[in-house]
């Protein structure tokens, strides 16, 4: 139990970082999509480029996370030779990456239809190998179970960000103060704004971690290198596969989309804002896995499958909470985008689902990643991987971006299928499957009731009516999971009533 609430602290942290730091760059969704209109297909370059990006990191840190905390927990009185060693392997990659970028800069560009923006991608693969280098720097904060410091470095990030865009999208054009090479001739701010300021705050953010990279001194192992080496090539699979699942679709829709280059980007922009409004389901996976992974790795009690379990049912009742209230909400947080952007707000719903299912395949993935057989990863993860890129293929030339969102639903569902048949049997947990299922469908009944308030009620009663269905599923988990007499102390105002 007192791991228990361990996780629930850590995890409140993380969540409260994450929350405030998705929130402080939410108010650059609004600002870049008023800025620039749906139309011009900006928003679509970047939604593209960062999808780049997502991909890169994780294959350029090669599933190190995860081995980082497997080998440290193994043997913690050589935890720093591992983490200096895990430094070193993802430092060299991340260099080699840059150089040969620069020495290839124009080959790639062309192939990614940006010949005439060179800076945008050498700019990126730079900030692109600090973020990786970082990412382990971050993950010895988590080992360390230094959440605060943790939080408020990904906060400080976010905060930078946003202040320095703001300056240059808002500030600036507001008194005509133009830069050359950073805006248009009509005054408009150049896409690379963007990428520059992403890059400028990752070196800075980095550099705060200045204490947490003297651990790259304490040495090199090559024997502990070649067995994390050969934990860790099956969770770059694993973590590729997950990875394209997330991102793969932003990178294929130019190459499939049946209209001209800049509609591709046009429509790709839409889809990339609206998607922004179900990130909430992102921050409570990102939260949970910050204080899941160093949990279980660490947690020696015996009854741990229980805690799993328990786990797994209160994270679904959390995140379907969200999802109804995100759902239920709509008419005020379309508002986070611009309304030119309106049109795709159909997916949101879509997105979400399968960010949840994603959470569900996480949390299920540990049966592997405890037992070492983290083969299996890469076989659920690239199975999700083939079907997503197949609908993708077949399917964006006829329903554009609607293609993306079911294809990211499909692939979350059957990853996750899957991981639970094949994890029953090699490391068998008693889910309470049977409470879950009826939080699931209580959720759906109360979802097709939004969308019917949404459609046929003007937006005060359907405000009122989605309220009043999303109490409904609060007062359901208050009667099955969390007793209103158990509270400490206005459970004695419900035990005397």
């Amino acid at each position: 139990m007192a791991n228990l609430k361990t996780l629930f602290k850590d995890t409140a942290i993380y969540g409260i970082s994450s929350i405030a730091a998705r929130f402080i760059n939410y108010l650059l969704v609004p600002i870049e999509t008023y800025v620039w209109v749906a139309g011009g297909g900006q928003f679509g370059v970047i939604t593209n480029v960062y999808s780049y990006i997502g991909l890169l990191i994780v294959i350029l840190t090669f599933g190190m996370e995860t081995t980082f905390f497997r080998f440290a927990n193994k043997d913690e009185e050589k935890a720093l030779m591992v983490y200096s060693t895990a430094l070193r392997m993802v430092g060299f990659v991340a260099l080699l990456f840059v150089v040969l970028v620069m020495l290839f800069l124009d080959p790639i560009t062309s192939w990614m239809g940006y010949a005439e923006h060179k800076p945008y991608i050498g700019t990126m693969a730079i900030c692109v190998a600090i973020d990786v280098w970082s990412c382990i720097l971050f993950d010895y904060l988590r080992y360390r179970h230094r959440p605060l410091k943790f939080a408020v470095l990904k906060v400080f990030n976010i905060l930078l960000n946003v202040s320095l865009l703001s300056m240059f999208l808002l500030v600036f054009p507001h008194f005509n103060i133009t830069i050359p090479g950073l805006y248009e001739s009509d005054g408009t701010p150049d896409v690379g704004v963007v990428f520059y300021v992403n890059l400028l705050c990752s070196v800075v953010t980095t550099l705060l971690l200045f204490k947490e990279m003297k651990g790259v001194a304490f040495g090199f192992d090559w024997d502990l290198c070649k067995r994390m080496l050969s934990y860790t090539w099956p969770m770059l699979i694993l973590g590729l596969g997950g990875q394209l699942n997330q991102n793969a679709s932003a990178i294929l829709f130019p190459f499939f989309y049946d209209g001209s280059e800049l509609e591709a980007k046009a429509q790709l922009g839409i889809y990339g804002g609206c998607i922004k409004i179900a990130m909430i389901m992102v921050i409570i996976t990102q939260a949970f896995r910050f204080a899941y992974e160093p949990f279980v790795f660490g947690n020696k009690d015996a009854d741990k499958k229980d805690t799993y379990a328990n786990i797994m049912k209160y994270y679904i009742i959390f995140t379907m909470l969200a999802f109804l209230c995100v759902t239920g909400f709509m008419d005020i947080i379309r508002f986070v985008v611009a309304p030119t952007y309106w049109e795709g707000l159909k997916v949101v719903p879509i997105v979400m689902a399968a960010e949840m299912m994603f959470g569900i395949y996480f949390n299920l993935s540990f049966w592997y990643k405890l037992t070492d057989r983290t083969i299996w990863g890469a076989y659920f993860s690239g199975l999700g991987c083939l079907v997503l890129i197949l609908i993708d293929i077949f399917l964006i030339p006829k329903f554009s971006y609607m293609a993306c969102a079911w294809a990211g639903f499909a692939a979350y569902g059957i990853s996750m299928v899957a991981s639970y048949v094949f994890g029953q049997k090699y490391y068998p947990i008693n889910y309470p499957i049977r409470q879950i299922f009826c939080y699931v469908v209580l959720a759906v009944v109360l979802f097709f009731g939004m969308y019917a308030a949404n459609r046929y009620l003007s937006i005060v009663p359907a405000l009122a009516v989605n309220t009043l269905l999303i109490l409904v599923f609060v007062a359901y988990i208050a009667r099955k999971d969390f007793p209103l007499s158990s509270l400490p102390v206005a459970g004695k105002y419900f035990r005397r009533n």
